[in-house]
C-alpha cells in the first residue's frame, strides 16, 4: 500500500446538513463495523511499516462506509457548534471539541472508546493504549478548514502527558485542496528526514506518534471544505499540575474557547467538592 497519495482525486461528498442529534438511520456498531474492517488487514506488516516509518501509518481506506457516512452526517450537523480561532502565521480554522460531541454526536466517542479500534492501534504501535482522561478536549475533537486560508502551520502534537500520546486523524469530509505534509524521523538523527504529503480521503486514516511526526495542513482555498476527526490515545494519563495549565491555555486560544475549557474544569472541580 503506497504511503503517497499525491495523485489522488478525492469527489465531493453531497450530504445535507442536518441538526447532529438527530440521525436519519441507527448509527452502526462500532466494534463490529472496526473488526469487519481490521480483520482484512496484515496487521503484521502494518506494524512493521509503522515502527519503520518512526511510528508513522496512512492507509486510504480504513473505515467502514456505515461508520464514515455516520461521521459525515455527525460534521455537518455539528457546523453551528464550530469554535473558529486565528493565530497569526500557525493556524486559522475551526474546532469542536469531545464535550460538544459528548451531547451531539454520542457516536463519535462509542467510536473512540471501541475495543475493537483500541486493540488493532496496540498491535500497531506495541503500546498499551488508554483513552484520554475525560476532562481533556483533545480527546477527540473535530477540526474543520472551511473558509480561504483556513490551515495549520507546522508543529508536532505534543504530548502533556508523562507517557506518549499517539494520534489517530481520520479523513470525514474532503471537499477541498488541503493537504497532510509531513517529515518522518525528525527525532531520530541516524536517520534522515522523510518529507511527505498526502489528501486524507473520508474513511483514510492517519496514525502515528504525535512527538515524533513533523506536519502542517496545507491552505484550505475558496468555496473548500475539510473536516478531519482526531483521537489522542495516552500510555499514562497522568500530567503535572504545570503541564495541565499550559495544555489547558493551549487548548483555549488555540482550539475551543475559554468557556469550554474551563466550564469544565469547573464542573470537575464541583464533582469532586
Amino acid at each position: 500500500m503506497s504511503m503517497h497519495a499525491e495523485d489522488d482525486v478525492i469527489a465531493p461528498i453531497s450530504v445535507e446538513r442536518s441538526p447532529a442529534s438527530l440521525t436519519a438511520t441507527a448509527a452502526p456498531n462500532a466494534d463490529r463495523a472496526v473488526a469487519s474492517r481490521t480483520r482484512t488487514f496484515d496487521t503484521s506488516r502494518l506494524s512493521k511499516d509503522f515502527a519503520e516509518q518512526g511510528a508513522f501509518l496512512y492507509l486510504q481506506d480504513f473505515l467502514a462506509p456505515e461508520v464514515t457516512a455516520q461521521l459525515v452526517q455527525s460534521a455537518r450537523g455539528l457546523l453551528d457548534e464550530v469554535n473558529r480561532n486565528y493565530l497569526p502565521g500557525h493556524k486559522q480554522g475551526g474546532s469542536v471539541s469531545r464535550h460538544t460531541i459528548d451531547r451531539l454526536a454520542p457516536f463519535i466517542a462509542e467510536l473512540y472508546r471501541s475495543k475493537e479500534l483500541i486493540g488493532w492501534l496496540e498491535q500497531l504501535s506495541g503500546d498499551k493504549l488508554q483513552v484520554s482522561p475525560a476532562d481533556d478536549p483533545h480527546a477527540y475533537a473535530l477540526y474543520y478548514y472551511t473558509r480561504a486560508g483556513d490551515h495549520i502551520g507546522w508543529h508536532y502534537d505534543t504530548s502533556y502527558y508523562d507517557g506518549r500520546r499517539y494520534t489517530l486523524l481520520l479523513g470525514v469530509i474532503d471537499e477541498s485542496s488541503c493537504r497532510l505534509d509531513y517529515e518522518l524521523h525528525t527525532r531520530n538523527p541516524d536517520v534522515p528526514d522523510q518529507p511527505g504529503s498526502v489528501q486524507i480521503p473520508p474513511g483514510g486514516l492517519v496514525f502515528f506518534d504525535g512527538d515524533k511526526l513533523r506536519h502542517r495542513i496545507t491552505p484550505a482555498g475558496e468555496n473548500q471544505m475539510r473536516v478531519s476527526l482526531t483521537f489522542e490515545y495516552v500510555t499514562d494519563p497522568n500530567m503535572r499540575p504545570w503541564r495541565r495549565f499550559i495544555s489547558n491555555m493551549k487548548d483555549a486560544i488555540a482550539y475551543f474557547g475559554f468557556r469550554q475549557v474551563f466550564r469544565q474544569m469547573t464542573k470537575r472541580g464541583k464533582d469532586h467538592a
